[in-house]
């Protein structure tokens, strides 16, 4: 399963940098020189709230993405990749995920902490047993993650990820048990 680490942004001068919008918790470790990044283009290119990006049909995104060098300016790396010289190479990777494969991620060390594919597909139920759904994603908002749950009856609802609401998280039973307040995937 191929997982976004980042998105490439506005190009960074004139010799083929890119900005990019790090989705990782280890962004130093992920975003070092000679890391590997499978591509996908989204289908109407946008980064964030901006607007779609006009590419020149000239330039094909390659399947994969080589760091050059990397350094640090704001939050967001400021990314060379192998075979981009030039703004115009950088401007035709606005927008373009960069993506690894989940099965080169290490375990976390904490027994408490998951990476969000292990949890996406994972069934939700009450403390008394009652199926509620299916972990659709994790979404990481600024106070905790949330739960996206695709409820059984259908809808949606979002469960804080916080311990005194999700008290077990059994990754080999294939389940996460939850202790809800009343009425909460009622909102």
């Amino acid at each position: 399963m191929l997982l976004v680490v980042g998105q490439i942004g506005k190009p960074h001068g004139v010799r083929g940098e890119v900005s990019v919008a790090v989705r990782t918790d280890q962004p130093e470790e992920r975003f070092a020189a000679g890391a590997v990044f499978a591509t996908e283009v989204p289908r109407d290119r946008r980064v964030g709230a901006g607007p779609a990006v006009a590419v020149p049909s000239s330039f094909q995104v390659p399947e994969k993405l080589v760091v050059e060098s990397v350094r640090w300016h704001q939050g967001r790396g400021i990314v060379a990749f192998e075979g981009v010289q030039d703004r115009n190479g950088a401007e035709a990777l606005r927008g373009v995920l960069l993506q690894v494969d989940s099965s080169s991620l290490e375990p976390p060390d904490d027994p408490d902490e998951f990476h969000d594919h292990q949890l996406v597909g994972l069934r939700v139920v009450s403390v008394d047993g009652t199926d509620l759904g299916t972990v659709a994603r994790i979404e990481h908002a600024p106070a905790s993650e949330l739960i996206v749950l695709d409820k059984t009856g259908g809808g949606t609802g979002l469960i804080p990820f916080v311990s005194q609401m999700v008290p077990t998280v059994d990754l080999p039973g294939g389940r996460i048990v939850v202790d809800l307040p009343e009425g909460l995937l009622d909102l």
